[in-house]
């Protein structure tokens, strides 16, 4: 923070003028970029930056033309935040930009459940207007989406991968088999997302991290924040976990969205649920290579399961009605532990303990997030000792990337839902459709 401080100083005085910095303080979370608060001149600011060029390596765009994206989306009227000044290499502090704060909650633990009345309908609506903003006001720089490219390029990410998880192949073949016709491109915010967006009282207030944004298909932007995973546990409510999607869909369409196409939304559903597995995996890829070697990157990593979970959820349907009725087989019986030295298990346990008593309490900001997640990754080396449970299996991936084998293959359906059920149980036992999908296949 120290390190921070004294450049930070120098760039504000030169953008706003004289003033004093205070209230320097990183935000907790944020997968990919720090975002640090602080006052200056009275002025409630936020910064947004990667600490180096080297982390921004491999994408699309660097953050000048993400601010002149997020400032062309403010003039156009849209809720997106509003850019103050952009860091230069001079600047020392990386790259970035700086915005005004507003005030609001980002949590969707806070948020969804009691969400203000009007959050669905305001979520469809800013969506329209995103998707309003004219080519002319788009920065150059900003890429355009070729579906057929995109899915390519995934399953050559899976395949460097080990491209041995079977769920994972099994939607990679489906996306292939059900490609939508291309649509005319509009500007897609690509992370449209409860936890991406601020609420206040009076619903919807701000649109934030547009690192994701490109000219695309505007049904991928109605699906993603609709994914199991971005409801946070409101499972009963399919539209970002706060409402229906006929209310959702009624208030993008009244704006001026296309016309929703429900085989379309269905596509994107699974296309973004598996970029997402992928994206999980390559968090552990990143880890690997030494790229960022933080605890978050391996938790994340393991996040895949959940996204697995899902994929057989979106699927199965695919799979004739004896099998989908098919009873679960049983998971694989644990190995019994030894009663004589601790056992690797056992000095985990110690580890995570020890984090929880004597460290957590002390931490503050995000230290207290880093203890935490610390302690979740301890947590799935327990169970991952406890079950030895792994999810590859090469010959049945191939196999189905192939449509060699289908879900049409005697047992297989039960097969998938038992491994995903048993590793999602192991990297991600307190994740909502976790339970809902054991009740659902148990019958």
């Amino acid at each position: 923070m120290a390190d921070l401080s004294e450049p930070l100083s120098i760039f504000m005085t030169r953008l706003a003028g004289p003033g004093t910095l205070s209230g320097l303080a990183r935000l907790s979370g944020g997968a990919n970029m720090e975002s640090w608060a602080f006052d200056w001149a009275g002025a409630a600011y936020v910064l947004r930056r990667a600490p180096s060029a080297e982390y921004m390596e491999g994408r699309p765009y660097g953050h000048p033309v993400e601010a002149a994206l997020v400032r062309a989306a403010y003039a156009g009227g849209v809720k997106a935040p509003e850019v103050v000044g952009v860091l230069a290499d001079a600047d020392g502090m990386g790259t970035g930009y700086v915005m005004r704060r507003v005030v609001a909650e980002v949590s969707p633990a806070k948020i969804l459940p009691n969400p203000p009345p009007s959050l669905v309908a305001d979520l469809g609506r800013e969506l329209a207007h995103i998707h309003a903003l004219p080519r002319a006001a788009i920065p150059e720089g900003i890429p355009v989406m070729d579906t057929a490219a995109a899915l390519a390029e995934l399953k050559a990410r899976f395949l460097s991968y080990g491209g041995d998880r079977p769920v994972i192949a099994l939607a990679v073949k489906w996306c292939e088999d059900h490609l939508p016709e291309p649509a005319e491109p509009v500007l897609v915010h690509g992370d449209y997302r409860m936890g991406n967006v601020m609420v206040d009282a009076d619903g919807l207030a701000v649109v934030l991290d547009w690192e994701l944004a490109h000219l695309g298909d505007a049904h991928e932007d109605l699906a993603f924040g609709c994914m199991t995973v971005w409801r946070f546990g409101q499972l009963d409510k399919p539209a970002f976990g706060v409402g229906s999607l006929t209310d959702y869909f009624a208030a993008y369409e009244a704006a001026g969205g296309v016309k929703v196409d429900p085989a379309r939304f269905k596509y994107w559903l699974v296309y973004r649920t598996l970029w997402w597995a992928l994206g999980c995996l390559q968090m552990g890829q990143a880890w690997r290579s030494g790229a960022d070697t933080t605890v978050e990157r391996v938790v994340v990593g393991r996040r895949t399961a959940e996204q697995e979970l899902d994929l057989v959820r979106l699927l199965e349907e695919e799979a004739p009605e004896a099998e989908r009725q098919q009873a679960l087989p049983p998971s694989s019986d644990p190995a019994p532990a030894p009663t004589g030295e601790p056992t690797s298990r056992e000095m985990v346990q110690a580890v995570r303990d020890w984090i929880e008593s004597a460290i957590k309490p002390k931490a503050e900001g995000h230290a207290k997030f880093e203890a935490v997640v610390a302690m979740n990754a301890l947590g799935i080396v327990m169970r991952d000792l406890d079950t030895g449970t792994r999810a590859e299996d090469r010959a049945l991936a191939e196999a189905l990337m192939t449509g060699e084998t289908t879900l049409a293959e005697p047992g297989l359906l039960a097969k998938l839902r038992r491994a995903v059920l048993d590793k999602c149980a192991v990297d991600s036992p307190k994740y909502a459709a976790l339970a809902a999908a054991a009740a659902e296949w148990r019958g």
